[in-house]
């Protein structure tokens, strides 16, 4: 059975064609000085006239007059002379343009809204992180030694993103440890334990100066292979991603007899505890479901946002415990000490041998019945999908948009705390048991479309499941009707062009 990754609504429930939000200020000054990142002040979203339009910020000085101007454009059409290469990104990555009778910088870029933040120097090395590598790098280089890998990577490098994510998958550091002090155990897995740590950047610091907030996931000895899995998953580049645990480096710490991964700190903590101790808004679970199921599609894409090839992966182990919360009330992904890359070579046997993984609660029917199609990769993506499906419930019980909100239960909250995959067996496979959806959240038009998403998630049949993809563009469409909403009494450009034929 096929399926679309349009909304079905109701006939009351118009839907527009997804065009995409910029910030469209025309010409303004501005006191950025066209270094490091700037933010454009801009309160103006403009919906694009056209589907291929991207967000364009151009910054401009001339003698002490210093513009930004902000707009949708095609790609394919010239501007100020120029065509815009470089807009499958992100972020907007400023670069320099002559010939146009000032100093001039152009960046375009693909997400919503894109251009507010724009980013002059895409290689800017500010995180202590990175400091600390360089350092080291450069005191090896005046030695005559070699630079090791790490701080090769980091020279190199030029795909352009903010400091914590450009170096994030290419640093495994193992030669000279980082001087990090853990600070407090944040959180406990079957196989490691996580610290918040600060990172100190040299020996005349003081103790009170000169640390960054980090994250320390600590194996011991025996979990090396959880480990060694983990670092190699994160150390592929083309798993960089806002949606994805920001990676800074591994380590052996043979004294203690551990090993360590070294990862960004979200002081929020994980979704799991998050919902226990929040009842969230609509547009809250707007911002979470739709940053998780883009969290996942990027996993499952065998190619970048840029267009480059990339393995997909199967992360196996979905749940709200491995889900950080960041600041920004986005998702992350972590914990990948049971991911897969499914590489197109790997052979039946290969994929046999990865067994029966992952936390029973959140285990798709297949995976509980050890009955997953190994003849096709695509099979771990869908249990993937299964077990994010039982995540957006989560979040959605949560929702204050819902009606009366009860305390956080996982799902199958009948079931004891940790149950087992013989308990498991006999809700999902015998009884065909999914939690339950209340007809009081279907009131809501945008939950209600969520519910929906998440029946089709979780669908006995895998074959019959949306993508994680598809999810996340129906998240997309809901954000798009959810900001039309919220701008409605507020000053917005919105093109004639939007008019009943562009009406489903």
């Amino acid at each position: 059975m096929l399926f679309s990754c349009f909304l079905l609504v109701q006939s009351e429930v118009p839907m527009l064609k997804i065009k995409r939000l910029c910030k469209f200020c025309d010409v303004r000054q501005t006191r950025c000085n066209g270094k490091g990142s700037c933010k454009v002040d801009c309160e103006i979203t403009s919906i694009c006239p056209n589907d291929t339009d991207v967000c364009v910020t151009i910054w401009r000085k001339k003698e002490d007059n210093v513009t930004f101007d902000t707009i949708c454009h095609n790609p394919e059409v010239k501007l100020h002379g120029l065509l815009l290469d470089d807009y499958n990104n992100s972020k907007c990555l400023m670069k320099e343009k002559s010939g146009q009778g000032s100093d001039f910088y152009i960046c375009s870029c693909i997400e919503e809204e894109c251009n507010e933040h724009v980013y002059f120097n895409a290689n800017s090395i500010d995180s202590p992180v990175v400091a600390v590598v360089l350092r080291r790098a450069n005191s090896r280089r005046k030695k005559g030694a070699p630079l090791d890998s790490d701080a090769h990577a980091i020279m190199i490098d030029d795909e352009g993103s903010d400091s914590s994510s450009t170096h994030a998958n290419n640093l495994n550091h193992n030669t000279e440890l980082l001087p990090i002090a853990l600070d407090v155990l944040v959180g406990k897995g079957r196989f490691a334990e996580v610290y918040r740590a600060k990172l100190k950047q040299g020996s005349s610091v003081s103790e009170e100066q000169g640390f960054e907030t980090v994250a320390v996931k600590i194996f011991p000895y025996e979990e090396y292979a959880s480990w060694k899995n983990e670092k190699d998953i994160f150390s592929d580049a083309d798993l960089r991603h806002e949606n994805v645990l920001h990676f800074l480096t591994a380590e052996e710490r043979k004294l203690q007899r551990q090993y360590w991964i070294i990862t960004a700190y979200h002081g929020k903590g994980n979704l799991q505890d998050f919902l226990t101790h929040h009842v969230i808004s609509w547009h809250d679970l707007w911002l979470l479901g739709g940053s998780l199921a883009q969290g996942v599609a990027h996993l499952h894409s065998d190619h970048t946002s840029c267009g480059r090839n990339k393995i997909a992966i199967a992360h196996r182990d979905i749940k709200s415990s491995n889900i950080l919360v960041k600041s920004d009330l986005t998702c992350c992904l972590c914990d990948f000490g049971l991911a897969l890359r499914l590489d197109s070579s790997l052979s039946v046997d290969e994929l046999a041998n990865s067994g029966q993984v992952g936390t029973a609660r959140y285990m798709a029917p297949e995976v509980l019945e050890s009955r997953i199609n190994l003849e096709n990769i695509e099979s771990f993506k869908q249990a993937d999908v299964y077990s994010m499906a039982l995540v957006l419930w989560e979040i959605t019980s949560r929702c204050s948009a819902i009606g009366e909100v009860k305390e956080y239960e996982p799902p199958f909250g009948n079931l004891r705390e940790h149950p087992c995959v013989e308990s498991m067996k006999d809700s999902v496979l015998r009884d065909r048991g999914r939690p339950d959806i209340p007809n009081t959240w279907t009131s809501h038009t945008g939950i209600q479309l969520i519910c929906s998403s998440i029946q089709d998630c979780w669908d006995h049949d895998p074959e019959a499941r949306l993508t994680a993809h598809c999810v996340y563009e129906r998240f997309c469409e809901m954000e798009y009707l959810d900001k039309l909403s919220e701008r409605s009494d507020s000053e917005e450009k919105i093109p004639e062009e939007i008019c009943v034929s562009d009406l489903k």
